[in-house]
């Protein structure tokens, strides 16, 4: 039996059996973490999906504690990387110790060996350590000495930046961008959410965590389920669409309100085809349902898009940017 034949028997019941232990985690980050919904709802679509998460954003906005929280609310093993810009690949990977009493070298694994992997400030590290951390991203497996070793199941590289600051920082080469499946831009709290932050933050003593509510277990019970969500073929069709419509805006049937080809450089590659579909599936799934809809493709597109969409020098001095292009596509092609 395929895959697909299996996803059409889910049942809506069986979502919510599943997707329980994980709604309990989404709460006890938000006992936390005040407000940033979109945010903790983000990593939790990584987290059930095996996509890694670029966090952006200034200062103070609770990029790390979310991540932590999220970390802490697992039975799962958390590893933290302060990415700086004298940092060395072993630094990230581990190395070989020498043993003088046999003569040997046996392996001390780096902090890249763990379920759950903050890397903060990544833009802070040089082009090796980037190096090392893309192939654990992208094969799941890193390299010490003549030897390869599994990183861990699940997988899960949440990383941060400073979009502000310029010294000492090295951006990020678009393929390694692109191995993220979702980039979130974090913004700053409403009002009345930052008058709670306060009420809850100001005291000096330090903040206890929350307890871990979801095991492995629970994880890739949800995460089977996630691929057992159906998609039609109507929104397979839809995706490629959307895609598609930012490799090549001429060949698409739509009433452009911008001069699409002259302001995109270079469009999304099949890889963003493959994280909205994925991300679709696991929004649906915390939405409590065994199958897609087109809403669930327009909340989380924006976070599979903006980041693979490269936009003209033209654009740029028209001001327009990649999240300017990305809603005119889910605002011009129909959704079925």
């Amino acid at each position: 039996m395929t895959t697909e034949s299996l996803s059409i028997t889910l049942s809506d019941d069986q979502v919510a059996r599943d997707a329980g232990p994980i709604n309990d985690l989404i709460h006890a980050v938000g006992s936390v973490v005040v407000g940033q919904e979109h945010m903790v709802r983000a990593l939790i679509i990584g987290m059930l999906t095996g996509g890694h998460v670029l966090l952006e954003g200034v200062p103070g906005l609770a990029k790390t504690l979310t991540v932590t929280t999220l970390a802490q609310g697992c039975h799962a093993k958390f590893s933290r990387i302060q990415f700086t810009p004298d940092l060395l690949p072993a630094d990230v990977i581990g190395t070989l110790i020498y043993n003088p009493k046999d003569g040997t070298f046996s392996p001390r694994k780096g902090p890249i060996f763990a379920n759950i992997v903050l890397a903060d400030e990544i833009n802070r590290a040089p082009a090796k350590v980037q190096a090392a951390l893309l192939e654990a991203m992208q094969e799941k497996h890193a390299t010490i000495g003549d030897t390869t070793y599994s990183v861990g199941d699940p997988f899960l590289v949440l990383a941060t930046q400073n979009p502000i600051e310029q010294e000492g920082t090295y951006p990020l080469p678009e393929a390694q961008v692109d191995r993220f499946m979702l980039k979130l831009h974090v913004g700053y709290p409403t009002r009345d959410e930052e008058r709670v932050i306060i009420d809850r933050m100001m005291s000096t003593d330090t903040h206890a965590g929350i307890n871990a509510v979801v095991t492995l277990d629970q994880i890739a019970r949800a995460r089977q389920s996630v691929n057992h969500v159906h998609v039609d073929e109507k929104i397979k069709d839809y995706i490629v669409s959307l895609v598609h419509a930012t490799r090549d805006p001429a060949s698409v049937k739509a009433s452009w309100s911008m001069d699409l080809p002259k302001l995109i450089e270079f469009g999304a590659s099949p890889r963003a085809s493959l994280a909205l579909a994925r991300a679709a599936r696991a929004n649906a799934f915390l939405e409590g349902r065994a199958f897609v809809t087109p809403s669930d493709i327009k909340a989380i597109g924006m976070d599979v898009l903006r980041h693979r969409v490269l936009v003209s020098y033209e654009a740029e001095a028209e001001g327009i940017t990649s999240e300017d292009i990305v809603r005119e596509l889910f605002a011009r092609i129909p959704a079925p």
